[in-house]
């Protein structure tokens, strides 16, 4: 597995090596051994998700506050999104700033999120469906975000915004200058 470094500390960009033949590929998506060791952390993930979107469906920014924080691991089976990861850990040299990764079925890129972050991704494709790991238990009062338009993170989402599709609860995220942090 190959592990790229983002400009954002302990934020990685993973690619598996795929192992392909006339009957399709193989890849190892989640070694937790080597996962550990490669990004030099100690991470347990205790949850796996799914979601199913259409193109220009916006999914963030989401983060978990205190003790419920979490940390990611995400990836595409089936599609292409475009993957955003906030860095909100105010005591960090690059606090507001954010990395961008296509995330695609054909490019199987992984991207860890490590705890301290907001999270979210777009649909580029007709469909996609999202997969990612969790190293904490979701916890609805421990919820936080931001609003995926904000001035100051100045995010280029790939997609004209009269294609997304936000849902009632995202739309109304505050900015990361008033976000619950």
């Amino acid at each position: 597995m190959k592990v790229t470094e983002t400009k954002l500390k302990d934020c990685f960009i993973l690619e598996p090596e795929v192992f392909g033949d006339k009957r399709g590929y193989f890849l190892e998506s989640y070694n937790a051994d080597t996962f550990n060791k490669l990004i030099g952390l100690n991470v347990t993930f205790v949850q796996d998700n799914e979601s199913f979107s259409s193109r220009g469906v916006l999914r963030g920014l989401h983060y978990q506050l205190g003790e419920h924080a979490q940390a990611k691991l995400v990836r595409v089976i089936k599609g292409e999104v475009l993957d955003i990861a906030v860095d909100v850990r105010k005591d960090s040299p690059t606090f507001g700033q954010h990395v961008a990764v296509n995330l695609t079925e054909d490019n199987k890129k992984q991207l860890f999120v490590p705890r301290g972050f907001a999270h979210g991704f777009v649909v580029l494709s007709e469909t996609a469906i999202f997969a990612y790991k969790c190293d904490n238990f979701y916890n609805k009062a421990s919820e936080g975000g931001i609003i995926y338009n904000d001035k100051t993170l100045n995010v280029d989402w790939q997609i004209d915004e009269t294609e997304m599709n936000i849902s009632e609860k995202d739309i109304i995220l505050p900015s990361l200058e008033q976000a619950k942090l």
